[in-house]
This record gives C-alpha cells, structure tokens and sequence, in this order.
C-alpha cells in the first residue's frame, strides 16, 4: 500500500509560512492534484513529500510509515520535475538505467525495466539519442521513462507540463491519464492549470495562501465550491459575483442590487434566510448564464467565439459586469441589449465578509429562471 497522508504539515522559510498546517489524505493508487495559483505552497508542500525540504512541523507518512526523518532516496519515490532534469551527456538510455545504476539493480532487472518503460512511453527508437536531439515532447516522456523504471510507491509531479505548446500538453494529459491506468501507483502532480487538475485528477486539493481549501472529486469541487476563492479560480471565465442586500420581499426572499433584484428559490431560502437584512452574494458560473426571452436587460459589450462557445461580457443594471458562456449559434452582437437568465439549479451564495459558501452542497432542481426583476 502506498498511501500517503500529510498531517498538519507546516513549512516556514524565516517569517514565511509557506505550508499553513495541511492535513491530506491521498489513497493508494490515486491521481491527485494540488492546485492553485503561483505562491499558494502547492510545489513545497510537494518538495516536503519528496523530502527535498523538512517540515517545520507535522507530519508526513508513506504506506502507513512516518518519513520524517527517511532522505528523499530512502521514500521510494520518483519525481518528474518541470525542466525534465535529463543529463545533456548521456543517451536516454543511460538517462533511464542511471538511477537503478546508483541502487546497484541487477543488470538484467535494468535492461527489463528500460526495454518495458521505453514500449510503453514509444520511446524505443530513442534510447541511443542524447537530450538536445529530442523534442520537448520526447524529452518529457524520458523524464517519465526515468521515473518509471524506478517502479517507486509513489509518484510526484511538479507542473511536468508547462514548458510544453499548448497542442503537446493536451497530447500528453490524454497519455498520463493512460499510464495512471496502466501503472496504478500512486501519483501526487502539482499544476496551477486548472483544466490540467480537472482533466487529469481523482481528487483535487484546491490551494491558497500555504492552505488546502476544499479537497474532492474535481467535478464536485466545481459544482460546490466551498468559498469564493475555489469559486473563482476554478472555471474559465471565473464564477460571476454579485453582491446585494437580502431582504423579504412580496414572493418571498429577494436579493437587492440597488437596480434591480433577484428572488432567493426556494431550494435556498433555509440556507440564506438568517441573513435577512445582511449583505450577500450571488454567484453563477457563466455557462450557467444564458441569453432568454425573459429576464432582465443586459448590454453586450464584448463577444468572444471561442469555436465550442462564445463567452460574452455583458453589462446588467448600472454597472455589473458578468459573463455568459453561450452556444456558437447565439446571434448578439457588440452593443445589443439583450435579457439574460440564470439557471436556478446551479446558483451559489457567499457570506462577502468571510468568502464562506451559505448553499455549499446544495443540490436544488428548479428550472432557468430570470436573473432579475426590474425595479
């Protein structure tokens, strides 16, 4: 069993935490990715795995085993890093044979290891070629190739993507996601991509600020974020917001934006009706956003055909901007006035102070509904 388990992990660097005690759980055999943007801990919070750097507290534990004290060669683990690594003077043959080399693995236990990992990563024509007559490409699959011959409980990736052309990342998402499938071991990747966490992961563990802020399934992540934050950085646009009063109004429970309002369904009314007489705010994702006969008016101000979809950027009562990710067929264009509708199954509200979701796991079923009523 390779588990692996970080509990209340802290890494300071002088007056820096870096890893703000995080407690994770990442099953045997699973795909998970620590995601978040630049500076938010997720490659240190990996390097710790990895033993590259020591905790300034808690705890990490490999297969049950506390490795606090192990080197990094002493885990059994194999690391793919984003600049590959790969020694300029030797072949990748003897690139993939050096680390069982160090270990003084049998000869025929290397060329065994070597020959299946090259069959699997279709790099046997490759192995007499040295790194600088590579593509980026072949490169990263050498780097992959070095770390699978270790056969290793445990692998670790950091952002092993990013240096790759956009076309090339998506090839080699597709073909990590087989290898996961075919090897079962283990595998802790680090990204700030979201569409690469999203794609590529079991489970996500969404990061900011040295700490984990909601761990799932990625598609549950999505759909119930738990705070503005993984709201915001999941998802491309980003989840629109609008804050407004709370107030009870003659159908029940509305929204006040000044402008206009927008009644709380009745799926959400428990959840948010302590709040009467307090700020909040509406969240909605821009798919969830769409151009209908009812609703309330809206200027389109930018439109983007993005092939799949087109994003557009529109202006809802005096200066709210939102996004809406429509279908290619939508016909609007640059300063039309249009209505808008949400649909009411997949809102979200947030206390504005705090960033807490007040609707987190909400599951509601009512159908599209007006995203406003003129006042």
């Amino acid at each position: 069993m390779a588990e692996v388990t970080l509990d209340e992990l802290v890494k300071e660097f002088e007056d820096v935490v870096a890893v703000d005690h995080v407690s994770l759980d990442i099953p045997d055999e699973s795909f998970t990715v620590l995601v978040g943007p630049s500076g938010c801990g997720k490659t240190t919070t990996l390097r710790l795995v990895a033993g590259l750097e020591r905790a300034t507290d808690g705890l990490v534990s490999i297969g049950g085993e506390v490795v606090n004290d192990r080197r990094a060669y002493e885990r059994d683990i194999a690391m793919v890093f984003q600049n590959y690594a790969l020694y300029p003077h030797k072949t990748v043959e003897e690139n993939m044979r050096f680390g069982l080399e160090q270990q003084g693995t049998d000869e025929e236990v290397i060329e065994e290891r070597v020959a299946e990992a090259a069959e699997l990563l279709q790099i046997g024509e490759l192995l007499d070629r040295r790194p600088s007559e590579l593509s980026g490409g072949q490169q990263q699959r050498v780097a992959l190739g070095r770390a699978i011959v270790r056969d290793p409980d445990v692998f670790l990736m950091d952002e092993p993507l990013s240096n790759l052309d956009a076309k090339l990342r998506v090839q080699m998402r597709a073909e990590l996601n087989k290898l996961h499938d075919e090897l079962d071991t283990t595998t802790v990747y680090v990204t700030h991509d979201q569409i690469e966490a999203m794609t590529l992961a079991d489970q996500i563990a969404v990061m900011d600020a040295g700490e984990i802020q909601q761990v799932g399934p990625p598609t549950f992540v999505y759909a119930n974020p738990r705070n503005m934050f993984v709201a915001d950085f999941l998802g491309s646009p980003s989840m629109n917001f609008l804050e407004g009063d709370l107030r009870r109004g003659d159908a029940g429970l509305v929204v006040d934006y000044g402008t206009f309002e927008h009644d709380v369904s009745e799926a959400h009314r428990s959840k948010v009706e302590h709040r009467v007489g307090e700020r909040l705010v509406l969240g909605v994702r821009p798919e969830n956003v769409g151009v209908a006969e009812e609703g309330y008016p809206a200027t389109v101000e930018v439109v983007e055909p993005q092939g799949e979809k087109t994003v557009l950027e529109l202006t809802v009562g005096e200066d709210r901007t939102i996004h809406a990710s429509v279908e290619p067929d939508v016909d609007v264009s640059v300063g039309e006035e249009v209505r808008v509708a949400f649909d009411r199954s997949k809102l979200h509200y947030f206390d504005p102070g705090t960033g807490e979701s007040l609707t987190f796991s909400e599951q509601t079923s009512d159908a599209a509904d007006p995203v406003a009523t003129e006042r």
